[in-house]
């Protein structure tokens, strides 16, 4: 008989050669580059805590800084700096009394973050990181003040973003919709909403957002006037309305799938496309478009896959499962939010425990004759 000794070795030969074909044979991802950073500054911050650190929330500053919220037995909020002499986050708060941060925010001047815990909901304020930074040599940050802003009849927050102008924010409660204005940072309670998932901005510049199971109500931010059951949704399996979002920011458009990961286009306009394929694997977590128009997103539960929607070839590709080779080999298995960085990167953040912010550079594209 084989002794354990022998087993273990087999096992373990046998798992090394299972991955050298997983990557051989594309399971893992086949175009372009992913790099897994840590919440810290490498060498000299101690990265956010494992079971604090699932990222749930991210949106890019007009300087091009990735801010984030985590969830976990505590949210943190940080900022992501990759551009120039940086390469660093920064944890700049630990927000007790919140487990979830479900949305965060940047202005001009301004970001805020949404966070949950046992009481409700709470908005948090601060100011942007200034640039530019050295860090070749000696460094320093002061973590900025937070200005809490309370929450929004002691409802949990379902989701929040910027408007076109960056002057404001809109966001939704379990059944509520409310406003910020950076300028003068206040709550204010606008209407009530069946608010089902997250909100995105449309085309037009006006806010869309679940209302109920078969339609979208569209919120107008220069009168304040919400619409209800303004478009209705494609055919489809939407009991969880709409849960992700990707937004062009060249045409304005928006890309979302429903709950068996059936892709579309949506315009203010035009309202829904017609089906634009399906990807592998169901639901859509997340996923973002860079700057030619391609959507990239993750998908399915456990171990999750990457895909690119192409506008251009109107097809779904299956990039494989994430993993970063660079420095320390990490797998990622599930990812909470998406955002396009300055330079058309992907940023995805990873929603595990020891969450890092992943930075996709997409595969640049042949140009076509």
């Amino acid at each position: 008989m084989m002794s354990d000794e022998k087993k273990k070795i087999d096992l373990n030969s046998a798992a090394a050669q299972q991955e050298a074909n997983n990557i051989v044979h594309g399971t893992f991802v086949k175009q372009g580059t992913m790099v897994a950073f840590p919440t810290g500054f490498p060498g000299a911050t101690i990265p956010i805590l494992a079971d604090e650190s699932h990222i749930t929330a991210l949106d890019v500053s007009p300087q091009g800084f990735v801010y984030g919220g985590t969830s976990g037995k505590r949210a943190h909020i940080f900022v992501g700096m990759f551009h120039g002499v940086t390469g660093m986050v920064l944890d700049m708060k630990a927000v007790d009394g919140a487990t979830h941060c479900v949305a965060v925010c940047c202005g001009k001047s301004r970001f805020l973050a949404c966070v949950n815990g046992p009481s409700g909901g709470t908005i948090l304020t601060a100011r942007l990181q200034p640039w530019p930074y050295d860090l070749i040599q000696e460094w320093g940050f002061e973590r900025p003040h937070f200005e809490d802003l309370g929450g929004v009849a002691g409802e949990p927050i379902v989701h929040a973003v910027a408007d076109a102008s960056r002057d404001h924010v809109v966001g939704v409660t379990a059944h509520h919709l409310f406003t910020v204005d950076f300028a003068a940072p206040k709550v204010q309670t606008v209407a009530e909403v069946l608010a089902c998932g997250r909100i995105a901005l449309g085309s037009k510049g006006n806010i869309v957002g679940p209302d109920g199971q078969g339609h979208l109500w569209r919120f107008d931010c220069s009168t304040q006037k919400l619409e209800p059951q303004a478009f209705k949704l494609p055919a489809g399996r939407w009991e969880k309305s709409p849960a992700v979002w990707a937004r062009s920011a060249e045409t304005g458009l928006l890309f979302t799938a429903d709950d068996d990961g059936q892709f579309f286009s949506f315009d203010e306009q035009r309202g829904f496309s017609a089906p634009l394929g399906k990807t592998m694997l169901a639901p859509v977590y997340c996923m973002a478009a860079t700057f030619d128009g391609r959507v990239f997103g993750s998908c399915g539960s456990g171990i999750a896959k990457m895909f690119c929607y192409d506008p251009r070839r109107r097809e779904i590709t299956n990039l494989g499962a994430a993993v970063s080779l660079f420095e320390r080999r990490r797998y990622g298995y599930v990812f909470g939010d998406a955002v396009t960085g300055r330079d058309g990167e992907i940023v995805f953040g990873e929603d595990d425990d020891g969450g890092h912010l992943w930075l996709y550079f997409p595969r640049i594209e042949a140009a076509s004759a």
